[in-house]
């Protein structure tokens, strides 16, 4: 596994595994007509940040191994907000019928009528739309899938960047 001692090579791959994932979505969206629901939203949002993470430790490319650990911490953080967000929408659609919520307005009436923090303590109590499954691939529904995606990205990320070599100062370069 050397190539995921290469922390820009990892942030990259990250990073493009992230703007896969999108394209897929809005494909899904546009061509295929799936609507996303409100917990939907919030997990593209959360896919949107892990990936500029990995862009921003990419482009960054920290000489020094706190650097490289402090970006590892943030994409932690950012992937474990898509796990909290699509386990959240999996247990949902996991609910037996007669405890699925009743549908809620839409994210937009949402995020214009309550203060925000209303807004996005509704959207996590969950509704009706929500608990929904138009997609599946391999008996998995689509939030079941980012939840694995954001998962193993964060995995990915936080070792690659953990564990990745130092880089050599342009010191080092010189006197070899």
């Amino acid at each position: 596994m050397g190539w995921l001692r290469d922390r820009r090579r990892v942030n990259l791959l990250g990073f493009g595994a992230c703007v896969a994932l999108m394209a897929y979505a809005l494909y899904a969206e546009v061509v295929l007509g799936l609507e996303p629901c409100p917990l939907c939203v919030f997990q593209r949002v959360a896919v949107i940040a892990l990936g500029l993470v990995f862009l921003v430790a990419a482009l960054h490319h920290p000489r020094s191994r706190l650097g490289a650990r402090l970006y590892a911490g943030v994409l932690a953080l950012a992937a474990g907000s898509g796990v909290a967000i699509a386990g959240q929408h999996v247990r949902l659609q996991n609910l037996p019928e007669d405890e699925v919520p009743a549908c809620g307005p839409g994210l937009d009436f949402m995020l214009d009528v309550f203060p925000l923090h209303e807004a996005i303590a509704m959207v996590f109590t969950g509704s009706g739309e929500c608990a929904e499954i138009d997609w599946s691939l391999f008996g998995l529904s689509m939030p079941a899938w980012v939840l694995l995606a954001c998962l193993g990205l964060g995995v990915f990320g936080v070792l690659g960047n953990w564990l990745g070599a130092p880089q050599p100062s342009s010191r080092d370069r010189i006197s070899a």
